[in-house]
């Protein structure tokens, strides 16, 4: 399977020196690790402002690869889809998952280290345990009233 995230090049450990939004979209891309977290469906309680993942993952997922199958175009088959990005993150960062690099880059903490920008292997991620792959179900298999039997516990 081909990387779809393109970490060739990139100056050595750039995230610790270089502000988010003064990332170029290459190096922005590159924070992603691939873990497929932000395309499942989150409950968020009304009172608490709490968010919960579940395992019910959005209808163009592929738990496979943890990669969109339509990326380029994901918007015209679901337009709430959140492209994320500096001018963002301030009201994203918190139904993030806890181990996205994202939000842990915002709120000042490390990448972990089976980050892929520190292992050099877009699988590390897999191999640690933390994505989601093969691990969901999709979203057009459940009622939206059953979701909250699909919860899970972060992290992973």
């Amino acid at each position: 399977m081909s990387e779809p995230i393109d970490r060739k090049g990139l100056a050595p450990r750039f995230w610790e020196t270089k502000p988010l939004d003064k990332m170029s979209p290459r190096e922005w891309e590159a924070l992603c690790d691939g873990c497929g977290k932000c395309c499942l469906n989150k409950l968020e309680d009304e009172d608490t402002g709490e968010v919960a993942l579940t395992r019910v993952a959005c209808r163009l997922f592929d738990d496979t690869t943890c990669r969109c199958s339509q990326y380029p175009i994901r918007h015209q088959f679901v337009p709430e889809c959140i492209v994320l990005k500096p001018s963002n993150l301030d009201s994203h960062a918190y139904w993030m998952p806890e181990t996205c690099a994202y939000r842990l880059l915002w709120q000042g903490k490390r990448l972990p280290d089976w980050h892929p920008l520190l292992t050099g292997d877009p699988d590390s991620v897999h191999a640690a345990g933390v994505s989601m792959r093969l691990r969901t179900v999709p979203e057009f298999e459940i009622d939206q009233d059953d979701w909250e039997d699909h919860i899970i516990e972060e992290p992973i």
